[in-house]
């Protein structure tokens, strides 16, 4: 199984599309951050202090690297998927539309060991998209902008210690992968079922579209439907900077987005096993 997956690897990480995603974050994030460093953090400064100058008297270096950070993981979130599922509905999908299924089956390689080595690439590549993600933005953030204190608006006002921050946003970017691990999951299921790359990487984004607008809209029936969209677990990395820490709840967000995960490789795993390969 390891060579499998090795093998695996090598394919996906010498295919061009591969790093669509790591070179459209390297454009976008730096000219973010060059246009806050340029004007945009008075306009977020305005806004804040718009916000608590009534209330709270504010100093230090309030708009400093990990308060960008922070938001950076809010505001690009909903982005990701996009850059994910290129490689991820190109797993199976994508050796299906090449006609290279036969070939490898050819070769004493059971079709669950192929589906669990592709799986786990997906996987591998989904951690890797999205640490570097975090680490690229919050990297840039605090270079451009300097440390210190998290100032924390939601749900009230949370000012986080410096000296916690590297703990809190190392869980945050764990849960957050975790996430992106559903959405990797959903659209390598997706793959199983189709020789078009292009259909589960439309398929997948619909998906996210509207149960986003599900949980958004504050209607009785989608309320009652919300709890089943894996989406409604997504904020699970923005509790690791409640206070205190509600764990129990993390804990729980963290089991429903794993089952979710397991459930769409085993109906991937299912699908692909009954499949009729024709090229």
């Amino acid at each position: 199984m390891t060579r499998l997956v090795w093998f695996e690897l090598i394919k996906t990480f010498t295919r061009w599309r591969t790093y669509i995603g790591f070179v459209a974050f390297c454009l976008i994030v730096p000219l973010i951050v060059a246009g806050l460093k340029l004007g945009g953090q008075r306009s977020f400064e305005r806004r804040l202090l718009s916000l608590l100058q009534n209330d709270f008297v504010i100093g230090g270096n309030v708009l400093n690297g990990w308060f960008f950070g922070f938001f950076f993981m809010g505001a690009l979130w909903v982005h990701i998927p996009v850059v994910l599922t290129i490689v991820a509905g190109d797993q199976l999908a994508g050796e299906g539309n090449a006609g290279t299924f036969r070939f490898l089956l050819t070769h004493a390689v059971s079709r669950t060991r192929i589906v669990t080595a592709k799986f786990v690439v997906t996987l591998i590549y989904t951690a890797a998209m999205v640490l570097f993600i975090g680490g690229l933005t919050l990297g840039l953030s605090l270079w451009a902008f300097g440390s210190g204190d998290l100032l924390v608006i939601r749900r009230g006002i949370l000012v986080i210690p410096e000296q916690q921050l590297a703990f809190h946003f190392l869980a945050a970017y764990g849960l957050a992968t975790l996430a992106m691990f559903v959405v990797s999951a959903l659209c390598f299921f997706f793959s199983a079922l189709t020789d078009n790359p292009i259909g589960p990487i439309i398929a997948t984004m619909a998906v996210i579209i509207v149960s986003i607008l599900i949980i958004s809209l504050p209607f009785e029936l989608f309320q009652k439907i919300r709890p089943l969209l894996f989406v409604n677990y997504f904020d699970a990395w923005q509790k690791v900077f409640d206070d205190p820490i509600p764990w129990a709840a993390i804990r729980r967000n963290a089991a429903i987005l794993t089952g979710f995960i397991a459930a769409f490789f085993l109906m991937a795993l299912a699908v692909f096993t009954r499949k009729d390969i024709l090229s």
